[in-house]
């Protein structure tokens, strides 16, 4: 009967209590604040925001990028000519592994120009018919291998502000909320009490920064280390289809 009555008695004093804060009552608590909270808040915000927007850009061209990653490779492993894996690279620039080819496939254009052997149109050359042959393997090694840097550099690129984003914003919250428990505990001196009522708004107002750091700072690197996989998937796409371009090389133009 005791616990009962007490349960009772609780439910009583939230029923007539203040009610739980609110949207309405978070944004009154920030336009309350100090000038130097709203600064750090608006940074956050700012550094939200970028980083949303490449985490959206970043997911719509890793995709395009599968689908035309595994698109290429098909017509590319059931092309019997390198001309015609050119003329589909246009309808494929999702994929790094265009660039890769057509850095593979220029290279060995101009090692054909300068032996005066014409164009590789072939990747099988037909039985009987003057057969191009490649000066350096190894240099078309090399035009594939440069590439495929340039190829990772592109997929990386502003990924470095999700990395910054998610290191710098906590700290940038935590200093808000060191500000703001300063100007607490000065409002707690000039008061001289230490009532909940007077403490209260002073320390919810600097939680607000570290709460927008993490807000800021999760999805951030979240969303960089799965990039930073993607990334690397394709790089090891990228470095098993060089192999498979210079074995095609290697059988059939030396």
């Amino acid at each position: 009967m005791h616990t009962r009555g007490s349960l009772l008695l609780a439910l009583q004093v939230q029923g007539d209590g203040t009610p739980f804060a609110g949207s309405g009552d978070l944004i009154r608590l920030i336009a309350d604040t100090t000038p130097i909270n709203q600064a750090v808040l608006a940074v956050l915000i700012i550094f939200s925001i970028a980083s949303w927007a490449i985490i959206l850009q970043k997911l719509w061209s890793f995709r395009a990028s599968a689908r035309d990653t595994s698109r290429f490779l098909d017509v590319f492993r059931r092309s019997t000519k390198f001309s015609e894996v050119q003329a589909a690279c246009p309808s494929l620039t999702a994929t790094p592994l265009v660039g890769v080819f057509q850095a593979g496939y220029a290279e060995m254009n101009a090692q054909f120009r300068a032996a005066g052997g014409g164009n590789p149109a072939p990747s099988s050359p037909s039985t009987g018919a003057a057969r191009p042959t490649l000066k350096s393997l190894d240099g078309v090694d090399r035009a594939l291998i440069r590439a495929a840097t340039n190829e990772i550099a592109k997929l990386e690129r502003r990924m470095t502000f999700l990395a910054t984003t998610a290191s710098v914003t906590p700290f940038i919250g935590l200093f808000g909320t060191v500000v703001g428990i300063m100007i607490a505990f000065q409002r707690i001196g000039a008061t001289g009490s230490t009532n909940l009522a007077v403490v209260a708004p002073g320390i919810s107002e600097a939680l607000i920064a570290t709460a927008a750091g993490l807000f800021a700072a999760i999805p951030a690197l979240v969303f960089y280390n799965s990039f930073t996989h993607r990334v690397k998937e394709l790089s090891a796409t990228m470095d098993d289809f060089a192999l498979e371009f210079l074995n095609i090389a290697e059988r059939n133009f030396t």
